[in-house]
């Protein structure tokens, strides 16, 4: 499958040789987001939770990208990888869920979010779903992915959550 995307870029199926140029692309995307969590939550805490974001994130992707139960998409611009987004069923809630969206920071701001945003909601619409969903932060450094969200169509549900050191 291959949908059309901004900018010269393709949206097509992800395949076991785009793992290092999406892992790569992740923790690039990922990194202002990481910085932006350690602002608000200070050093302490976010070093606690976060002792070394860049492994644990690594693996989450991987993780995702190996889970048979993941459908995972690449945007692609001249045979190189931009973006990827994973997404996955939960039938027994009604529910599909976007898990994972990152785009490369030098692909950034040319529509490739949104055209993985829809491809990825496209397929849990069509699988039967009801109700498809995402998460993302409330803190300055996910302001990029609320809005792609929001211009997708999907509704916020604020949610606070508290930490403290211990």
């Amino acid at each position: 499958m291959r949908t059309p995307a901004p900018a010269g870029a393709g949206i097509r199926d992800y395949r076991a040789q785009d793992e290092e140029a999406v892992v790569g692309l992740s923790l690039r995307a990922w990194a202002p987001v990481f910085q932006s969590l350690e602002r608000v939550l200070g050093p302490d805490i976010f070093t606690r939770l976060h002792p070394d974001w860049r492994r644990d994130q690594e693996g989450a992707v991987r993780g995702t990208l190996a889970d048979p139960a993941s459908r995972v998409w690449v945007a692609d611009a001249g045979n190189e990888v931009t973006g990827f987004a994973a997404a996955v069923l939960h039938h027994d809630r009604g529910l599909g869920e976007v898990t994972m969206l990152a785009v490369d920071p030098q692909a950034q701001n040319r529509g490739t979010g949104a055209a993985l945003t829809e491809v990825a909601t496209s397929w849990l619409r069509a699988s039967g779903v009801a109700v498809a969903m995402i998460d993302t932060g409330g803190d300055p450094g996910h302001s990029p992915a609320r809005r792609v969200y929001e211009k997708a169509g999907y509704t916020p549900l604020p949610i606070v959550r508290y930490f403290k050191a211990l």
